[in-house]
């Protein structure tokens, strides 16, 4: 076609390179991506519950209700998301295709720290509960510290190599955690709940209001496992089906078991020794107090074990989960390309594994020091989340807007009619309600403010970079599969 074009002096000829798109193999079924879920979702309650004690006191069970509400309201959202876009990006993936590159860059970037944050105080977590075979690891900061550390690096070279934990090993330590939990609880109830006992010591310790809000956005942090199930998508088969089945069973599953574990642990002891003694473990610090000699010397090293395993697996999570997160974006040209280069042997993303790792290790450093580190993490966590979170719902609803025609096999019920478009309640609650939170762990935490704010901001200058590039090349992306 182009022999009649004359060849004059100015002419350019612009071959655009043919990209061969890589697509990831469907091959989970619901079982798999309900247990990856709940890995993640399931293993916060190890710490989550510590967290939000240390804040909330007294009002934790009603903080971690309240925040269950939002947890529906953001599951839902997501089970439209993923079901009508089924690929790898969750939040990051849905800003895109609502509101451009930008913001898809942006919600990408916050779910990056929310994922750095996850492998930090999932590793962080885990020698409290090794403390049950030897103390240091609980009493000694600088060796459960390094020993957090080492947990990180040691997964940073396994998934160098390309090494990770099976679906069937995931759905094995989920229903394994699963049946430890209920038991748990229905023990708890029968040996330690005393209704009287807990609604003393729950008014005894209430909170200030601002308090009280802020356990509430610390409670989020025990629900953020929902994006790792739409960052599956695009390895699910039938998507459009299967990941809204598991979010609703992980519904389910997830606010009865943290209901009854925050009550238990309440009637087992005293807010005080829940935010202090077993902040970093407090399912331990039930099985402490059960008074049955032989359930207690059974149940203990099976949850410090299980625990651990749980935890070990949510720290791997996150490394794999924001490696693909980086290798999409880069797909996408919304990150340095090299970030999403891929190792010419083990054929893994080796340089964004080496770089948010060695990040997320950098994160643990004050836990030399520091004796509120572990809030600061979790306050860390939620904001990075909450911002995940606020971008899941405003794109649920401008895509509602802008294209309502799209293919929809799981829509959210319980509409409102605005202009003559359909707008979900649930997403529309979420979105006030996250943007509150989001706003008030911004104002009262000074550390998630600067560091959280530092990690936008730097992401911020290398996308702005990136667009001067493009400019200064005067043509458009040119998106290398895997940096190559």
């Amino acid at each position: 076609m182009n022999e009649n074009i004359p060849n004059r002096p100015g002419n350019r000829i612009f071959r655009p390179r043919r990209i061969k798109r890589f697509h990831l193999k469907r091959v989970l079924g619901i079982p798999a991506v309900f247990s990856a879920g709940y890995g993640n979702v399931g293993s916060s309650i190890y710490y989550a519950l510590g967290i939000v004690a240390v804040v909330a006191l007294g009002a934790t069970p009603v903080a971690l209700g309240i925040a269950g509400i939002l947890f529906i309201a953001t599951a839902l959202t997501y089970a439209e998301g993923t079901a009508m876009i089924p690929e790898a990006g969750g939040s990051a993936s849905f800003a895109r295709h609502a509101f451009g590159n930008s913001t898809g860059f942006v919600a990408g970037w916050a779910l990056m720290l929310s994922y750095i944050v996850t492998i930090s105080i999932s590793a962080f977590t885990i020698p409290p509960y090794l403390g049950f075979f030897w103390e240091p690891f609980k009493t000694d900061p600088v060796v459960g510290t390094s020993a957090s550390m080492g947990i990180v690096f040691l997964l940073m070279l396994m998934n160098i190599i390309g090494i990770k934990e099976t679906s069937f090993i995931n759905i094995f330590a989920t229903l394994v955690d699963i049946l430890t939990q209920i038991s748990l609880v229905v023990i708890g109830f029968i040996t330690l709940f005393d209704p009287a006992t807990l609604v003393r010591r729950m008014f005894d310790n209430w909170p200030s209001t601002g308090n009280l809000i802020l356990g509430i956005a610390m409670a989020t942090i025990a629900y953020t496992g929902i994006e790792t199930m739409s960052q599956m998508a695009e390895e699910t088969k039938k998507p459009e089906k299967s990941v809204p089945r598991a979010l609703v069973m992980m519904i389910v599953a997830v606010l009865v078991i943290f209901a009854g574990i925050s009550l238990v642990s309440l009637s087992a002891m005293t807010p005080q020794e829940l935010a202090t003694d077993w902040a970093r473990d407090p399912v331990a610090g039930i099985a402490y107090y059960l008074p049955i000699e032989l359930i207690r010397v059974i149940l203990k090293p099976l949850i410090a074990v299980l625990a651990c395993t749980i935890l070990f697996i949510a720290t791997n999570a996150g490394i794999i989960g924001i490696s693909r997160l980086t290798f999409s974006q880069g797909l996408h040209g919304l990150v340095p390309s090299v970030l999403s280069k891929i190792h010419p042997r083990f054929k893994t993303p080796y340089v964004s594994i080496i770089v948010f790792s060695l990040i997320a290790i950098a994160l643990m450093i004050p836990g030399f020091f520091a004796v509120d580190i572990f809030k600061d993490m979790g306050a860390l966590y939620a904001l990075g989340s909450l911002l995940s979170f606020m971008m899941a719902h405003a794109s649920i609803i401008a895509l509602r807007v802008s294209r309502p025609d799209m293919t929809r096999p799981f829509r959210i019920g319980l509409n409102i009619k605005i202009f003559n478009r359909h707008i979900p309640v649930s997403s529309l609650l979420g979105l006030l309600a996250t943007s509150g939170i989001w706003v008030i762990l911004l104002i009262t935490q000074p550390y998630s403010r600067w560091v959280g704010l530092g990690w936008m901001f730097c992401g911020l200058v290398i996308y702005f970079i990136m667009l001067w590039l493009k400019k200064m090349k005067g043509d458009e992306w040119v998106v290398k599969p895997g940096g190559q």
